[in-house]
């Protein structure tokens, strides 16, 4: 296969210095699969004891690589949020992450080319608990697949928008952390994505940069004084990497910091005017191409006045949030018939992007109100906050799939006597809600979400 690489792309990749184009090549003809992983901690601790697992990611604690490549369309733990199919040099976010201690306190982020979600998913995961990530994807059906695999990861303090990102100026000063893995030319995964190879041009590297540059310059007022840029591309290119980040520097007041990365990792660093960034090689690392740089804004930026924002009338029933959900530090709202639970510490900036952006999503969607009762919805099943006492029944793994399939469940599942609302478990892990009744069950898998028949 690498005789069909751009023969300008291995031109340029060979003026890289100490750059091994024989081990390059080598590794595209052999087209090695590699499977990897991310957990999420607060639904599988202990992933060894269900997953075939061979290492570990070594700049990801919570990243893994597996033996083989399971069908995760026929694992029941994949549609609960216990894990996520994640390419491993990308996890290195949470070493960057962790670096600069941005897991250690509160922060607002945003997250601007989300979809499908594995970068949303992992800051999810290595943010504290008091912080806020937006995650945004300004294509309408790629934001449909964000918001599931966000619902999927539990988490309650979490917005998913479908802006563009111009949009994300109306909030000055808005964010402590600006991630943007930027749409790219995508050489970087030309060893597992053959059609990649067939659209990559000269022309199209510099329509990519062309357009991460209006990008970055559409979002960098919302980065706060101090904030920090992630910048991430999946492609070799210069144009698209390191002169994306010289020309940031020079045009925002940002300064280039570095991160120690341990040698025996394989990434290079690569610098151009000082300012590093850290390129992934194949042949080097156990995973993709990549590129990751990190800026910190030093120029003085204005903040969005909070001052102006009124908060809404809370319409949510008060106590209905207390029988679903652990509510401590959470308030309800209802958007039409919906009840959604939210931190109560951002009420006011969710107030503020209700008013500049289109949100898809707020905290956790708990269900429909009815005005008498809650029909729980998926959300809910799979939310970190879901209360652990509420009734449930545990299925093996036919009867999980077949749950995951929306078939009908036999009314003979024992149900020890419980009716109305259940959460279904697969080893311990909810998977949705059944509603038994004296003679039957009923399956609220959500339609939309059920897999076919493998």
């Amino acid at each position: 296969m690498s005789n069909f690489l751009p023969n300008e792309l291995i031109k340029r990749l060979n003026e890289e210095p100490e750059f091994n184009m024989q081990a390059f090549l080598q590794v595209h003809e052999n087209e090695q699969k590699i499977s990897s992983i991310r957990i999420n901690p607060a639904k599988l601790p202990d992933p060894e004891s269900v997953l075939a697992i061979s290492e570990r990611v070594p700049w990801c604690d919570r990243g893994y690589f597996l033996e083989k490549r399971p069908v995760y369309t026929l694992d029941p733990l994949y549609h609960a949020g216990a894990y996520y199919s994640q390419e491993a040099s990308s996890m290195f976010l949470a070493f960057a992450t962790q670096s600069l201690q941005l897991d250690t306190k509160p922060l607002v982020a945003l997250d601007l080319c989300a979809a499908p979600g594995g970068k949303s998913t992992l800051l999810q995961s290595y943010l504290s608990e008091d912080s806020l990530l937006v995650s945004n994807e300004i294509i309408k059906s790629r934001a449909n697949i964000l918001e599931e695999n966000s619902v999927k990861w539990g988490g309650v303090n979490v917005v998913v928008t479908n802006n563009d990102p111009v949009s994300f100026g109306r909030l000055p000063g808005f964010f402590d952390l600006l991630v943007v893995d930027a749409p790219c030319s995508g050489s970087g995964m030309f060893r597992k994505d053959h059609d990649a190879i067939d659209e990559w041009s000269e022309a199209n590297v510099k329509l990519c940069a062309d357009r991460q540059r209006r990008i970055l310059a559409d979002t960098m007022t919302s980065l706060k004084t101090g904030g920090y840029l992630f910048y991430s591309t999946c492609s070799y290119s210069r144009e698209e990497n390191e002169e994306v980040v010289n020309w940031l520097i020079e045009e925002f007041e940002l300064a280039p910091i570095p991160l120690e990365v341990p040698e025996e990792w394989g990434i290079i660093e690569s610098r151009t005017d000082g300012a590093p960034g850290y390129r992934f090689y194949p042949h080097e690392v156990k995973g993709e191409g990549f590129f990751f740089a990190v800026l910190q804004k030093k120029g003085e930026q204005s903040t969005f006045s909070k001052k102006k924002i009124k908060t809404e009338k809370n319409h949510a029933p008060k106590d209905e949030l207390s029988k679903w959900i652990n509510d401590e530090g959470l308030y309800g709202f209802l958007h039409h018939d919906q009840l959604h639970a939210f931190p109560k510490k951002f009420e006011i900036e969710l107030e503020a992007m209700q008013k500049v952006l289109y949100l898809k999503n707020a905290g956790t969607r708990l269900g429909k109100w009815t005005g008498r009762e809650l029909i729980p919805a998926h959300d809910l099943a799979l939310s970190l906050r879901v209360r652990k006492d509420i009734a449930g029944i545990t299925l093996d793994l036919d009867l999980a799939l077949q749950f995951l399939r929306k078939e009908n469940l036999d009314a003979s599942i024992n149900t020890s006597g419980k009716t109305g609302w259940l959460l279904v478990r697969y080893q311990g892990i909810n998977l949705g809600w059944i509603k038994a009744l004296p003679n039957r069950i009923n399956n609220y898998y959500p339609k939309e979400l059920r897999i076919s028949n493998l």
